[in-house]
């Protein structure tokens, strides 16, 4: 079915309730395992049901923005979509409590009982009206960041695209100007930011603690699924000080002697990586959606099957703000959303998406839905990947650019390990400090800085990029809270995949494939165990993986770019 022969239809509230209260009644009071199972499958398509319809809400009013109707939905979906995870909560008690609980693991694994574990202790009908205005922050926040359309700069006003070209400028002084232009714009609107955080992180704190626990980091992460624990991640953190930012300090030092910068650098040079400018596609949206299909075509059989089932069914749209992946789960398609706006950051957006939907594919027809559309540290891992691996057609996707992206991912690679933990780091700060005020989480930023990111200065020269205010713009700390560690975690396990490709590609995408083909049957360290990964908690891991991708840049032939 094509994308634009679906029907949206807004469910009915009510049907939706009385339909998932019959299905947990009848799985609760089942009498025997084929009355549990034939409920439980029905819930299943229940919940598919009402998530493709979300999504597919979601679509529309990105591809159509000025539609009233759409806009509608989105508030519709935005006061009843936290109802779900009460029902959810209340499948997940008769599931655990179910005497033919050991008769639905034997059928459909362990892992379907340990994500309703997650849910029975994520979700509560108390915190419902909470999760309600939750949403309606995240409205408040989603309509401050598109406040800034017009940037005053060298007697001009231009809007945020135009804006966003200058600061690739390759005159470094120009560059400069325009991040501060940009920043003198979002300065006056920060205040504003920083009054919906502060109502946001004290209404998840009250949140977790409605639900008996210490605050909202424990609540989040059993509302995430996480299979490993904050102490994990703040063993993984110190790792990262350890061996990641120091070889990524080397890299930035390569990078501002390359384009003829001071070092330390100015915030405006962090992502410019040649004098000539950065790497950019070899053509439009239509070029690159054909060149996909060739490399997907030569990748495998089955990415070239995904790849043609996308574009022939309407489930690509190139047109959108950035990268989205969906599961339109009723449906069994992915659908997938990026901008591809002749930058090569959009077409890294791309294949990310394209690792995401391509996982989707491959599991599609998983019951149930939660193993096709896993957890984001699951997901993450699709697509983190697939980044890396279409480097291999790094020359079909940028012609004459390709040794530029190539070089430059690999360093990005690097350098996003440290400044992800970063920002997991400032959300675990100001989640166990909630009454901190706006400057002091705009201080607790700049000394994380310091420590992370020690090649950039920061000394307030550039309005609101350079005074701490950046963690604002960075939406997961508001829309996706303590998810964002997902990446770095993913992108570690990326660059494993990435080293061993460049000793045996037929082994490391049969690794991919071993790693995909499982979708989210079980916990995020056996899934990549089973495909023959090493752990990103792994410190050994996290340094050879680092010390490899350096070794390879310092031999890496730049001859004749500038």
């Amino acid at each position: 079915m094509k994308f634009s022969g679906i029907l949206y239809t807004r469910p009915d509230p009510d049907k939706i309730r009385a339909g998932f209260s019959g299905l947990i009644e009848k799985l609760a009071n089942a009498k025997s395992y084929e009355e549990a199972r034939a409920a439980f499958l029905e819930a299943d398509e229940l919940q598919r049901l009402t998530g493709t319809m979300y999504d597919i809400s979601f679509i529309r009013r990105n591809m159509f923005e000025d539609d009233e109707f759409y806009k509608e939905e989105r508030a519709f979906w935005r006061a009843f979509d936290p109802e779900l995870d009460e029902f959810y909560k209340a499948r997940a008690d008769a599931m655990l409590d179910s005497p033919f609980r050991a008769e639905f693991a034997a059928e459909f694994g362990d892992m379907m009982l340990l994500n309703a574990e997650f849910d029975r202790k994520g979700a509560s009908k108390a915190i419902v009206p909470d999760q309600k205005r939750e949403n309606e922050l995240l409205t408040e926040y989603g309509e401050l960041m598109d406040a800034v359309e017009e940037i005053p700069f060298e007697g001009e006003t231009l809007d945020p695209d135009a804006i966003s070209e200058l600061q690739e400028d390759v005159d470094g002084e120009r560059r400069l100007a325009a991040f501060k232009a940009d920043g003198a714009c979002w300065r006056e609107i920060a205040p504003r930011i920083d009054e919906v955080f502060d109502k946001l992180i004290h209404l998840r704190e009250e949140m977790g603690k409605k639900l008996d626990y210490d605050g909202f980091i424990d609540l989040i992460y059993c509302i995430l699924h996480r299979t490993f624990t904050k102490e994990d991640v703040a063993k993984f953190r110190e790792a990262v000080v350890k061996y990641v930012v120091p070889v990524a300090d080397r890299i930035k030092r390569d990078q501002a002697k390359r384009i003829g910068r001071p070092y330390p650098m100015a915030y405006s040079d962090n992502e410019f990586f040649y004098k000539s400018g950065n790497a950019h596609p070899a053509g439009d949206a239509e070029f690159l959606v054909k060149e996909a299909q060739r490399f997907f075509d030569s990748l495998s059989p089955e990415t070239g099957e995904f790849f043609r089932h996308m574009v022939e069914n309407e489930m690509l749209f190139t047109d959108a703000g950035g990268g989205v992946d969906l599961f339109l789960s009723k449906y069994r398609t992915p659908f997938l959303m990026v901008g591809l706006d002749g930058s090569g950051d959009s077409v890294r957006s791309f294949m990310h998406e394209a690792g995401h939907t391509f996982a989707y594919w491959m599991n599609r027809d998983r019951v149930p839905v939660d193993y096709a559309h896993p957890s984001e540290d699951i997901t993450e891992l699709h697509s983190m990947c697939m980044e890396l691996i279409a480097l291999q057609n790094a020359e079909g996707f940028f012609g004459a650019d390709a040794r530029k992206f190539t070089y430059a991912l690999i360093a990005e690679s690097i350098a996003f390990i440290t400044y992800g933990t970063m920002v997991d780091h400032f959300q675990h700060i100001v989640h166990e400090h909630p009454d901190m005020t706006p400057a002091e989480r705009h201080a607790e930023w700049l000394r994380l800085e310091g420590i992370y990111e020690p090649w950039i200065v920061f000394d307030g020269s550039i309005p609101y990029y350079g005074e701490g205010m950046l963690w604002q713009q960075q939406g997961h700390i508001f829309e996706a809270p303590f998810m964002y560690i997902d990446y770095v975690l993913t992108g570690v396990v990326g660059l494993e995949v990435w080293a061993l490709m460049q000793k045996d590609p037929k082994e490391a995408w049969e690794r991919y494939m071993a790693l995909v083909r499982q979708g989210g049957t079980r916990p995020f360290t056996e899934l990549l165990e089973n495909a023959g990964l090493k752990t990103p908690f792994d410190g050994e891991c996290l340094k050879t993986v680092c010390e490899t991708a350096k070794e390879w840049l310092d031999n890496f032939d730049l001859t004749g770019i500038e």
